[in-house]
């Protein structure tokens, strides 16, 4: 009894606290990511991030780019100001990279981005793209607190600048080009988007979901009432 009381608690914990356990993995905690799939806005910057500074190495193999007028653009918008490795918004977002580049460049492919929000999760996206810091041991220089030796360097460090981590703490070896509540928000909308993208109908769905139990609930009522008309005389 004792064994089964001990792996109840243990599964308990997986079910409750799968970012602690995912983090005790990689030595790091995770951070919650604040971001919000209703903020069309902060959906928009992150869009412009990634294309301005992620669509070089990594695409997006199952993203239309005319996808994103559910971002609240226009074809147009999205022509003029998203579109840098095609021609037609109803292209894929891919990658002007090819895999062999990749790996000779960083010693392995860049990985297509389009489900990585539901393989890695939101809040390990935001803490990644906060804990890059410098390291001369690495080929690229950089090394990051989520993903040791990751083979990624930091693309976005001209915003958020240089950091180093001595033990345990982060050191700003030079300034960005924004705050560190600036980058944060940056970080936040990036993953915004990522997440968008990996299930773009999700919003969507849950707003049908919640439609449909409201529906049934109606329909409980009226079954419930039509049953005590239809029982009212039986004894």
């Amino acid at each position: 009894m004792d064994i089964i009381k001990k792996m109840k608690s243990v599964l308990g914990i997986l079910v409750l606290f799968p970012g602690i356990l995912f983090a005790a993995e990689t030595g790091y905690r995770l951070d919650r990511s604040p971001h919000d799939p209703t903020d069309l806005v902060s959906l928009q910057s992150g869009a412009r991030t990634y294309v301005n500074y992620c669509l070089g190495c990594h695409g997006m193999q199952y993203m239309r780019y005319n996808r994103m007028r559910d971002l609240g653009l226009t074809e147009d918008q999205i022509r003029d100001n998203l579109m840098f490795t095609a021609e037609k918004v109803g292209e894929m977002m891919k990658t002007p990279l090819t895999a062999g580049q990749g790996k000779a460049w960083f010693g392995v492919p860049p990985p297509d981005l389009s489900v990585v929000a539901r393989s890695r999760g939101a809040d390990w996206l935001y803490t990644y793209l906060r804990t890059f810091y410098r390291d001369p041991k690495t080929a690229t220089g950089w090394n990051n607190a989520v993903f040791h030796n990751v083979a990624m360097p930091h693309a976005l460090w001209t915003l958020q600048g240089e950091r180093a981590l001595e033990k345990g703490k982060w050191v700003q070896v030079s300034e960005g080009a924004q705050s560190p509540s600036a980058y944060d928000a940056t970080a936040r909308d990036l993953v915004n988007f990522l997440v968008y993208v990996g299930e773009p109908s999700a919003l969507a769905r849950r707003n049908w979901g919640i439609i449909v139990l409201f529906a049934l609930g109606v329909l409980f009522i009226l079954t419930y009432l039509l049953k005590k008309a239809y029982w009212k005389d039986v004894k």
